[in-house]
């Protein structure tokens, strides 16, 4: 079973930083694109940032300039810098991991359970 798992959410106050990570775990061939969402109180879920395994990133307009996704293939993880937070970043923060279960013939995409992330002074 796939799975993946975000930690490094907290309360900071607004202009701070945070740093999320997000690692993928369990028996796979390979992990494709993974991707940070999150989720405000009475809003639907939206992407932040997405990573490609070669690296090529993709931001919600929101957020560039002040957020940095990264990935470290050999630990399965990306990460998620985030810099000038502002009141309207809190929300529960999610990842999404397109993986290749088995070679060219079983794919998941699993979620991880979710780390909040509140700005608040």
């Amino acid at each position: 079973q796939v799975q993946v798992v975000e930690s490094g959410g907290g309360l900071v106050q607004p202009g701070g930083s945070l740093r999320l990570s997000c690692a993928a775990s369990g028996r796979f061939y390979d992990i494709h694109d993974m991707t940070w969402y999150r989720q405000a109180p009475g809003k639907q879920r939206e992407l932040v940032a997405s990573v490609t395994r070669s690296r090529v990133t993709n931001y919600a307009d929101s957020v560039k300039g002040r957020f940095t996704i990264s990935r470290d293939n050999a630990k399965n993880t990306i990460y998620l810098q985030m810099n000038s937070l502002k009141f309207e970043d809190t929300a529960v923060y999610y990842c999404n991991a397109v993986v290749e279960v088995s070679r060219s013939s079983h794919y998941e995409a699993p979620w991880g359970q979710g780390t909040q992330v509140t700005v608040s002074s």
